[in-house]
């Protein structure tokens, strides 16, 4: 099986977020079972790294016409981890930042210039696997003007939903003029959306499958409270829509062997693993040196939906706990203040990095005992198993992925991997805060139990990739 994804992040190449992860990580995990799977991106000239950008191989170049538009696209490739990378060329879309205030034309050019590369290698894929709004025209665009070519004639489309909030939405006419569509794709059952474009609804549509990234995101967006206003098109393509759990590289993620924390440790050594890695951070952040306070991570966008709000309702009664939180991320300039400000008025118990490190992120999830995700929604969530398997003990609110990979410890079984709250609300998030950190001083070894059940949880790509490629198989099938 010929299997192409497209995206507009991938890691290692360029991401902002879990996109970027989730299309580093499961291609390799189809690759594995056999297969021949290639990517498709944007070359950010100005994000992906030098090395990388030398080892690509020039294939040649293409025009693509976007509506009126004849635009330059240059093809580039790069064979990594038996899986083929092709990076479309464009320095007039791609040559600044992976998101810009031009993205409706920057993504509508991708998308066409996705399927123009198919017709210029001449391939035929099986499978052609689209990401989020940025590749929704995708689809549409194949139903249009390509469904009829030999070599894409029976080609499929999977469409995953990897956070329904981003849905490219744009006016008629600014669709009309970029795409070049004709007039009966622009109806309320295909691209409109009331009085407006909806790419996400168009991509929902056309392509044959649709997934997303949890079970319980399935079936959230189906509601009004979780489905952004797509949960009408949603349901009426329940047929064609399920949840697929996303999953964590553990090549990249796996304390036994992470060079980019102090250091290494197993389940058998997590203890000390642990007091070791928090010495050493405190001592590069400028904390207190204390291995017994409990250690809380945050490692977010700071935007709404991280749930950041229920913290800030709670954190002068935390800064009074013994108890140190760091902090890592960038975000909306409220969330970004607010950590600034209750770390400048707690330097020794506050320490807020907003930035975007990678080896700190390592060294956060190392060293912490609690992990903090309080979201309003979490389609899957790759921080709370990350630090699982660093047996960083995740306390979530139960929605979309948190809730099918966290399980909040049970005083009577003894069973569980995390703590748990159900409803937004600062109370009970306060309440189950307190709840962990008793359980942390004054239980230490059922705090010591649940860590190891936390890494022993396996949320690798393994069980995802097999049902994906089932989905596939039964998708080409149908030809």
């Amino acid at each position: 099986m010929k299997v192409l994804y497209v995206s507009a992040e991938v890691e290692p190449f360029a991401k902002s977020g879990g996109l970027g992860d989730v299309l580093g990580a499961l291609p390799k995990a189809i690759a594995k079972q056999g297969s021949e799977v290639s990517v498709i991106m944007p070359k950010y000239t100005r994000v992906i790294d030098a090395e990388y950008q030398r080892q690509m191989q020039y294939l040649g170049y293409f025009y693509v016409d976007l509506n009126w538009r004849h635009q330059y696209c240059g093809l580039f490739k790069l064979v990594k981890d038996n899986v083929t990378f092709y990076f479309l060329d464009s320095e007039y879309y791609f040559g600044g930042d992976l998101y810009c205030f031009a993205d409706n034309e920057r993504f509508a050019f991708f998308s066409k210039a996705v399927l123009d590369t198919v017709c210029y290698l001449n391939e035929s894929f099986d499978v052609i696997h689209c990401n989020d709004w940025s590749s929704a025209l995708v689809p549409v665009y194949y139903d249009a003007f390509y469904r009829s070519l030999p070599n894409m004639a029976n080609a499929k489309f999977v469409y995953t939903i990897h956070n329904l909030r981003y849905q490219g939405r744009m006016g008629k006419g600014e669709a009309q003029d970029l795409t070049g569509l004709n007039e009966w794709y622009f109806t309320q059952d295909r691209l409109m959306q009331g009085d407006c474009v909806n790419l996400m609804q168009g991509a929902i549509v056309f392509s044959q499958a649709v997934t997303t990234v949890s079970d319980t995101y399935a079936r959230e967006i189906t509601t009004d409270y979780y489905g952004e206003g797509l949960n009408g098109v949603i349901n009426r393509y329940a047929y064609k829509t399920r949840g697929i759990l996303n999953g964590v590289d553990y090549d990249s993620y796996n304390p036994a062997k992470d060079k980019l924390i102090y250091t290494k440790y197993t389940v058998k050594t997590v203890k000390d693993g642990k007091r070791s890695n928090k010495l050493a951070l405190q001592a590069e952040l400028g904390l207190p040196q204390d291995a017994d306070a409990i250690m809380i991570g945050v490692i977010s966008r700071l935007v709404d939906q991280k749930g950041l709000h229920l913290l800030d309702a709670v954190m002068s009664r935390l800064t009074g706990a013994r108890m140190q939180l760091v902090v890592l991320g960038t975000g909306e300039k409220r969330y970004e203040d607010m950590f600034r400000y209750y770390a400048f008025r707690n330097p020794n118990k506050v320490s807020a990095n907003i930035t975007f490190n990678n080896a700190l992120a390592h060294k956060i999830y190392a060293a912490c005992d609690l992990f903090l995700m309080p979201s309003d929604f979490e389609p899957c969530g790759l921080s709370q198993i990350i630090a699982l398997k660093y047996g960083t003990l995740p306390l979530v609110r139960e929605t979309g992925g948190l809730k099918d990979t966290v399980f909040s410890y049970n005083d009577q079984t003894r069973q569980g991997n995390g703590f748990s709250f159900t409803n937004s609300n600062a109370d009970d998030l306060w309440y189950t805060l307190c709840r962990a950190m008793s359980v942390y001083y004054d239980r230490r070894a059922e705090w010591d139990a649940i860590t190891a059940a936390a890494m022993k949880c396996d949320y690798s790509w393994k069980k995802s990739a097999v049902k994906y490629a089932e989905l596939y198989k039964t998708l080409t099938q149908s030809n």
